[in-house]
């Protein structure tokens, strides 16, 4: 279970985030709605640790796959080598059979900067799954891309959350994308932004 209690953050003194609590059981969805710059990065890094001046307490696990919304790929090694050096418990033929599952078979010696948009965020959604984590954090990923890359790129999430089953938060401020992938959305806003409910869309 994971357990988010941040009662407040803020950045030079001015409140970012007011009270903001929920739960992420094993296998749920959670997807966090809200327009653009109401603080659901700052929100994510949070949950993931990477920002830890904040009052409140979150509980995680220790296998945490994150999703950015750029790809923060490493450009000078493979597309293979992204995945084995960042989880170097990866067996490369593992690490081939994960980039199979996201259609870059034939892409696994290329360098990120040899892939198209679409294939960079493919390699990064691969680079998240591979190391099996408990929690998956999704930073609006299908961001800047074109109708056709983003149902692809959303119909690959939904089926390796389907197979794996992880945790998951998932940021975004379109909503037809927080209903599709979603079992429960919360909806972050006000200053400082706090979290109301925002419906359901149960499967």
């Amino acid at each position: 279970m994971i357990r988010v209690d941040i009662r407040e953050k803020a950045y030079g003194g001015v409140p970012v985030l007011g009270r903001v609590g929920f739960d992420i059981a094993p296998g749920e969805t959670l997807a966090i709605f809200g327009p653009s710059g109401i603080g659901k990065s700052t929100l994510l890094r949070i949950v993931a640790g990477l920002d830890q001046d904040f009052e409140g307490q979150v509980v995680r696990p220790d296998r945490i796959g994150m999703v950015f919304q750029e790809p923060t790929l490493l450009p000078w090694r493979s597309a293979v080598r992204n995945l084995t050096l960042v989880h170097p418990g990866l067996s490369e033929g593992d690490a081939r059979l994960m980039l199979s599952r996201v259609g870059l078979t034939d892409k696994a010696d290329a360098f990120p900067g040899q892939l198209s948009l679409g294939q960079q965020r493919r390699l990064a959604l691969a680079r998240a799954f591979a190391g099996q984590p408990d929690l998956l954090i999704l930073d609006e990923p299908f961001v800047s891309l074109d109708a056709e890359t983003a149902e692809t790129m959303l119909t690959l999430t939904e089926r390796l959350i389907a197979d794996t089953r992880p945790a998951t938060l998932f940021v975004t401020h379109a909503r037809a994308e927080a209903e599709r992938l979603a079992t429960r959305i919360l909806y972050l806003d006000g200053q400082p932004a706090t979290l109301t409910s925002n419906g359901r869309n149960d499967r």
